[in-house]
């Protein structure tokens, strides 16, 4: 019932958390903005420039009409061809300054004052962006006093117009530029909108609805995203997204046989026990025979069955915990080399050559029946692999166990003459349900085996190179802690 009433309570909380507005409205909304400083930066200038040519025309026209009114012979033209000059260039006056000289050329309804005054020729940027506001926030027609270059000998030019016209002429400008420049922006930002949605929105949302769909089902291989044939970072991605999920199905698929594997196991661990422990007891009985075969391999008969029931009291050890940290003591590895031989049927008479090359007094220092588990493995799997092989002079079927010391480190080596480990079982040699070396194998053995060697601080590796399959095990012997040791020594 608690598991049934979270439930809700996590969806209503992953709902709470679903974003209210997705890549696409976010992109939107990022994108009006960007539309908007783009207008800001592309009119500022413009307007500004605007309003210097008109000036600069106003100023190129004064300096024609002043061409023209000092071409006159008296030096003075009349009123009404003075005011159509002055209307034809939209001023009220031109002057000019020769000198320390200042002549009036032409002038018609002079304003009683000068509002403003632009020298064109020492205008910055800033300066002609301000000006371009002030005169298009202002109201009235003030008179603007424009200076320029003149042409000839004249020192500079000065004309007088109304604010009004340049004002208006600014407006239609900007309503043009802002018309133009809008429909140019909005065709741009849609395209790069469009461009942004299929590139990278779609491909985001196929992401998060395959990690959505495959939260919910982990275990179907149905729900592993197929990545593209794109190459940049989000083909990257979906890739690294795919083999990420074809992994967590294999380790869910692993965990899963593990579990039923456990399962299966617990269910005859309990009466395998029963019927170890009644052979334990009759093998008892039977070492009290005054037989003399009897006695001789009563002990060994004893010896298997107490490792049988050691090994059903630590079967689920694999699936569910970590193995037993190792007893390690010095021990000599010939004797065990025999006891792994005589359990796995290799006798003298067996079809399988046994070649035994341990140095003599060889010792080890690890875990007597963890190391005879491991041997145990590495030969079985060895015996197993040679069974498939046909019977004939051509094909010697062998097992060697080798063992040498080298330095603080004692290696051991089992090989056959069988078939080899193929390149698929390598590349997962010692994980469980992966490295198997044969069909129908579940790879436990090597994967078990693994393990204890780790937990004695070794390492366990295939040799490359060789005929059959060699497994090289090398364990070190432990740090000897000299204080510890002269005080032993100095009790004894």
């Amino acid at each position: 019932m608690q598991t049934t009433d979270r439930q809700p309570e996590t969806h209503a909380w992953r709902r709470g958390l679903e974003p209210k507005i997705g890549l696409s409205g976010k992109l939107l909304l990022l994108t009006i903005p960007l539309i908007l400083i783009a207008e800001i930066l592309i009119y500022v200038p413009s307007i500004a420039n605007y309003r210097l040519n008109r000036l600069n025309d106003r100023l190129a026209a004064a300096n024609t009409a002043a061409l023209v009114l000092d071409a006159s012979p008296s030096g003075r033209v009349p009123d009404s061809l003075a005011k159509q000059i002055l209307d034809s260039i939209e001023a009220r006056a031109v002057a000019i300054k020769m000198g320390q000289q200042r002549r009036l050329l032409a002038s018609s309804d002079l304003p009683t004052k000068v509002d403003h005054v632009v020298d064109m020729r020492h205008v910055t940027p800033w300066g002609a962006i301000l000006d371009s506001f002030v005169v298009m926030l202002e109201s009235g027609n003030p008179a603007i006093r424009v200076i320029g270059p003149a042409e000839g000998n004249a020192e500079f030019i000065e004309v007088v117009i109304d604010a009004a016209p340049l004002r208006n002429a600014m407006y239609r400008f900007s309503s043009n530029l802002l018309l133009v420049s809008l429909t140019i922006t909005s065709l741009t930002t849609a395209l790069i909108y469009l461009a942004l949605h299929f590139l990278f929105v779609r491909p985001m949302r196929r992401l998060t609805a395959n990690m959505v769909n495959f939260r919910r089902d982990p275990e179907s291989p149905a729900s592993i995203v197929v990545p593209g044939p794109r190459g940049d970072e989000i083909g990257l991605a979906e890739r690294e997204l795919s083999d990420m999920q074809r992994d967590l199905v294999s380790m869910l698929h692993q965990k899963s046989r593990l579990a039923a594997l456990g399962l299966a196991v617990s269910k005859i661990n309990h009466d395998l026990r029963n019927l170890l422990a009644s052979s334990q007891l009759l093998s008892d009985q039977l070492s009290s025979v005054p037989d003399p075969r009897v006695q001789r391999f009563a002990p060994k008969l004893v010896r298997s069955l107490e490792r049988a029931i050691a090994f059903c009291q630590s079967t689920l050890s694999y699936g569910r915990a970590q193995e037993a940290a190792p007893d390690r003591r010095s021990i000599l590895i010939e004797p065990l080399v025999n006891d792994v031989r005589e359990t796995a049927g290799l006798a003298d008479e067996a079809a399988i050559t046994w070649v035994s090359a341990i140095e003599r007094g060889l010792t080890i220092d690890a875990d007597p029946d963890q190391l005879f588990r491991v041997l145990l493995n590495l030969v079985r799997n060895a015996a197993q692999a040679l069974e498939i092989l046909p019977r004939g002079d051509a094909n010697p079927l062998q097992i060697r166990i080798t063992g040498r010391r080298e330095g603080s480190v004692t290696v051991l080596e089992v090989s056959d003459t069988g078939p080899g480990v193929p390149q698929k079982a390598r590349d997962h040699l010692f994980e469980a349900f992966h490295g198997s070396v044969r069909a129908g194998g579940s790879g436990l053995g090597l994967a078990i085996a693994a393990e204890l060697v780790r937990a004695h601080g070794g390492e366990i590796n295939l040799v490359e190179g060789t005929i059959g399959a060699t497994f090289r095990i090398s364990i070190p012997d432990r740090p000897v802690d000299l204080h510890s040791l002269r005080n032993e020594r100095a009790r004894a």
